[in-house]
């Protein structure tokens, strides 16, 4: 688990120009405006209450450029201009904590997809990583959502079709398995996880007043005696 900065894997992209020069208005347009930079992505940032912020070493120049949001790539050269999407319809939710992992969950890679925006419209793309948070230590006190079972949400990562990238959980998306998943699904009308779950509840297993290396419960030894 990392803390504020995670490793990404080898991501070509295309950042925006006008991101590079933080939206300044020139000439009564954004400077760079319709240019385009190579990079590559080496980080991703989280911070609680921002959008995730990815670093990306831009190739022409040699240089590292911090802190860029979703909405500044597209991870294709003839990306389609006239359906570009704003960021609050790219990422859907900010970042929960400061401690975040990066995976590509193996059964998902490449895997056609599309999510529901905050317009109700879907938009397709296929998958390409996990970025998930958590609250790692107990002595520091959590002030955040990501240990909430009903408020924790993972930020998958969607190569959209229109050229950009989207930030997407797991209720926002519906995917596309030809060999696994039906041509026609059902709607889900599940409710979102609330409950902990534990084994270690009750005193019927209790096995701390058994010192033997293979202990058997209060039950199994009543059977044996009985025998």
């Amino acid at each position: 688990m990392s803390f504020l900065v995670a490793n990404l894997p080898v991501t070509p992209v295309w950042v925006k120009k006008e991101y590079l020069y933080d939206l300044e208005i020139e000439d009564n347009k954004l400077k760079g405006e319709g240019e385009l930079v190579e990079g590559t992505w080496v980080t991703v940032k989280s911070k609680p209450g921002r959008a995730l912020l990815f670093e990306t070493l831009l190739l022409e120049y040699g240089a590292l450029y911090d802190k860029l949001p979703l909405s500044a790539f597209v991870w294709k050269e003839d990306y389609d201009k006239e359906k570009q999407l704003p960021l609050e319809m790219l990422e859907l939710w900010d970042a929960f904590s400061y401690w975040i992992t990066v995976i590509q969950k193996d059964a998902l890679v490449g895997l056609p997809c599309k999510y529901q925006s905050k317009d109700k419209q879907f938009y397709k793309g296929s998958y390409y990583l996990t970025i998930d948070s958590c609250h790692p230590e107990p002595n520091i006190l959590d002030t955040g959502y990501s240990e909430l079972q009903q408020e924790h949400k993972s930020f998958n990562i969607i190569k959209l079709d229109n050229g950009q990238f989207a930030a997407q959980p797991n209720n926002r998306i519906k995917w596309y398995e030809q060999s696994l998943i039906p041509s026609e699904t059902k709607t889900p009308d599940f409710n979102v996880c609330t409950k902990d779950y534990s084994v270690e509840t009750g005193d019927k297993w209790s096995l701390g007043d058994n010192t033997k290396y293979f202990y058997k419960t209060k039950e199994e030894l009543e059977q044996k005696n009985e025998t």
